[in-house]
C-alpha cells in the first residue's frame, strides 16, 4: 500500500467528515451523550419529520440565512439515522449516499445514459414509471396504492393516493365533477350534524376534506401549499385585529364577536386597498 504524503496527513477533515466523527463521538457508549446514546429510530423519527418541515419553513419564508441552518439540521437527522444502522451493522452513511447517487443515474438515463431527451412533463411521467417498477420488484403488493406511507400528513397522503387512482382511470373526468361530489359531502355533514351522530360527523368531515385534495389535485393546486398559505393569512389578519382593537382600547379577550368580525372586515378591507388578496 503507498504511504500517504505529509500533505495528505496533515489535511483537515472535509465538513461532512468532521460531521460524521462530532456523530460518532456523541454515539460513543462510554464518552458520548447520554441522550443521544439513548435514542433508536423510532425516537429520533419525530425530530426527522420536524426538521423537513422548517427547511419547508425557511423557504417559505424566503429566509436563505435560516434555511442554512435548517438544511444542517435535516441532514444530521441523515447522519444521525445512518449512525445507528451502523452500529446494527445495517449501512453506514457511504451506503446511503451510494444509494441515492446510484438511483439518480438511474432515474435520469437521458442525462447519465443514452436514453432520449424529454420535456419536464415527459420526464415526469418516466420517472413515476420507473419508480413503479422499483416499487414492484421491491414489493409484493400488486396494488397501484402500495408504498405510499402511512405516515405522511393526511392531506398529502390523500393528494398521493388520488394522483395513483387516477393513472389506473380511477378519477373524476374534470374538476366540475368533483365540486358536485364536494357539495353532496357537504349534504351529508349538515345531516349528521343534525342527527348529532358524533361518529358520522367525523366520518364526512374526512370525507369532505378528502375531496378538497382531489379537488385541489385537479386544478393543479398543491393542496398543503393552498393551506399553509391560508393558515398564514388567518394569522397575518387576525394579529391585525388583534394589534387594532389593543389600539383602540377593546383587546379581543373582552371583545365581542361582532366587534372583532367588524374589525376583521375592516381588516380584509385594508389588504385589498394594498394589493392583498382576499
Amino acid at each position: 500500500m503507498p504511504q500517504a504524503s505529509q500533505a495528505e496527513i496533515g489535511k483537515a477533515p472535509s465538513p461532512l467528515e468532521r460531521l460524521l466523527a462530532i456523530m460518532a463521538r456523541l454515539r460513543d457508549p462510554q464518552t458520548g451523550c447520554p441522550w443521544d446514546v439513548e435514542q433508536d429510530f423510532g425516537s429520533i423519527a419525530p425530530y426527522t419529520i420536524e426538521e423537513a418541515y422548517e427547511v419547508a419553513d425557511a423557504i417559505a419564508r424566503g429566509d436563505m440565512a435560516d434555511l442554512k441552518s435548517e438544511l444542517g439540521d435535516l441532514l444530521f437527522q441523515v447522519v444521525f439515522h445512518s449512525q445507528m444502522a451502523s452500529e446494527a451493522g445495517h449501512f453506514s452513511f457511504d451506503d446511503v449516499a451510494d444509494a441515492i447517487a446510484e438511483k439518480m443515474e438511474r432515474r435520469h438515463p437521458h442525462v447519465f445514459g443514452d436514453g432520449d431527451a424529454r420535456d419536464a412533463q415527459g420526464q415526469t411521467i418516466a420517472w413515476e414509471a420507473q419508480k413503479a417498477e422499483e416499487r414492484a420488484a421491491r414489493n409484493p403488493d400488486s396494488s397501484a396504492l402500495a408504498d405510499i406511507p402511512l405516515a405522511l400528513p393526511a392531506l398529502l397522503r390523500a393528494l398521493k393516493l388520488t394522483k395513483r387512482a387516477a393513472r389506473v382511470g380511477f378519477d373524476w373526468p374534470d374538476a366540475e365533477r368533483v365540486l358536485e361530489k364536494f357539495e353532496e359531502e357537504a349534504r351529508e355533514l349538515r345531516e349528521a350534524i343534525a342527527a348529532k351522530d358524533t361518529a358520522n360527523i367525523k366520518e364526512e368531515i374526512g370525507d369532505l376534506l378528502f375531496v378538497c385534495a382531489n379537488l385541489a389535485r385537479k386544478l393543479d393546486v398543491d393542496p398543503e401549499d393552498a393551506l399553509r398559505e391560508a393558515n398564514a393569512k388567518f394569522e397575518r389578519r387576525f394579529r391585525a385585529v388583534e394589534a387594532r382593537m389593543d389600539a383602540a382600547g377593546n383587546p379581543v379577550a373582552s371583545a365581542s364577536l361582532d366587534e372583532m368580525e367588524a374589525e376583521w372586515g375592516r381588516v380584509k378591507q385594508a389588504e385589498r386597498a394594498g394589493g392583498e388578496s382576499s
